[in-house]
């Protein structure tokens, strides 16, 4: 394979198309993909070509919507109507867009992938895992944790020393189109942004029933699970006179359970479904920090080996509201351990 040869992942945004730019200066031979996720995907495709066409590299389009929807989409409705809160570029990653970019470089002979995340490769024996970025703020190793070790090993992340300003200053320079274009939306298959509308339409409407008191009172009919989620305070349309928020989605009674402030906050959490980066799997409890959302800072914790593939993680002070279906990923300073998946708390809550 091309030693020097790298396939981009290009979405037509500033990252991603000063990822290439960096990675010519540097003396690669760059050429780019476009993932055509779905049909929500199409501007991407053009605003990619328009990127690789000022940019002088060859753009390949890779479309894959039946195996997105089967990987990433249902999985994401599903989890909603369970009463969880999933996060789908978490499943994208690993499943689909690092799979498919990783599989075109082998096609074309070339030896690596990149892409226009913030954070960095770091090889640690014979093992690859990432490192948080050198911007903090921006950095997005949280959704690289489920990468394996194969795309690791061919993965490039230049922009992982940069600010954003850095980033547009350089667009800019290039006379690039998405100089100042705004960063992209979270859910990207929904282009109007309303996913409990879009699971109605496509995967039904699941559960519905009622808010629980935090004394375990009915108060009041919800609007469907889909629309909520575990920690949520604000738009409930309730009036209990004091400050609330959701405890918990049981998806099989339809009902949401509401508790004070200090019910939502737990030391305890157990994450299934775990994957590691820098070790295969852990042998005995070791202390690191935990990340229970993309945005919350990193708080330490003693992480304990269970049977099945799981670990219990105890944080040293409460967390609030972690919440089902999201991940919590595991770090030692700036290096990535591994994470799972945050599974519902053990407890049986019973209206009256």
């Amino acid at each position: 394979m091309e030693n020097n040869g790298v396939l981009v992942a290009l979405s037509g945004g500033v990252d991603s198309s000063v990822c290439i730019r960096l990675l010519q200066e540097q003396g690669f031979f760059v050429q780019a993909a476009v993932i055509e996720f779905s049909p929500a995907h199409q501007r991407a495709v053009q605003a990619a070509a328009e990127s690789a066409e000022r940019l002088g590299v060859s753009l390949h389009v890779l479309r894959c919507h039946a195996l997105f929807e089967q990987a990433v989409i249902r999985p994401f409705a599903q989890a909603y109507l369970q009463g969880e809160t999933p996060n789908p570029c978490i499943l994208c990653n690993p499943l689909v867009k690092f799979r498919l970019m990783a599989e075109k470089a082998r096609e074309l002979s070339l030896s690596h992938i990149a892409t226009g995340h913030y954070a960095r490769v770091e090889c640690i024996g014979e093992r690859f895992a990432i490192r948080r970025a050198a911007s903090l703020a921006r950095d997005q190793s949280y959704m690289l944790y489920r990468l394996g070790q194969q795309e690791l090993s061919m993965l490039l992340l230049p922009l992982f020393g940069m600010e954003k300003t850095d980033i547009r200053k350089k667009a800019a320079e290039l006379s690039l189109p998405c100089a100042d274009a705004p960063d992209s939306q979270e859910i990207c298959f929904i282009e109007e942004g309303d996913y409990p509308r879009y699971i109605e339409e496509h995967y039904g409407a699941g559960p519905r029933g009622f808010f629980i008191s935090p004394e375990g009172k009915r108060c009041g009919p919800h609007r469907g699970i889909i629309r909520y989620t575990v920690g949520q305070r604000k738009g409930l349309g309730l009036s209990l006179g004091r400050p609330v928020c959701i405890r918990r989605i049981d998806a099989e009674s339809g009902d949401i359970f509401l508790g004070e402030y200090n019910e939502v906050l737990t030391s305890r959490i157990t994450l299934s479904d775990c994957v590691w980066q820098p070790f295969e799997r852990p042998v005995k409890a070791f202390d690191c920090q935990g990340k229970i959302r993309s945005q919350s800072r990193p708080a330490a914790c003693r992480v304990l080996p269970l049977p099945g593939g799981k670990v219990q993680v105890e944080f040293s002070e409460p967390q609030r509201a972690p919440t089902p279906g999201q991940s919590c990923v595991l770090y030692e300073g700036e290096l990535l351990l591994g994470g799972g998946f945050i599974e519902p708390p053990k407890e049986s809550l019973q209206s009256v």
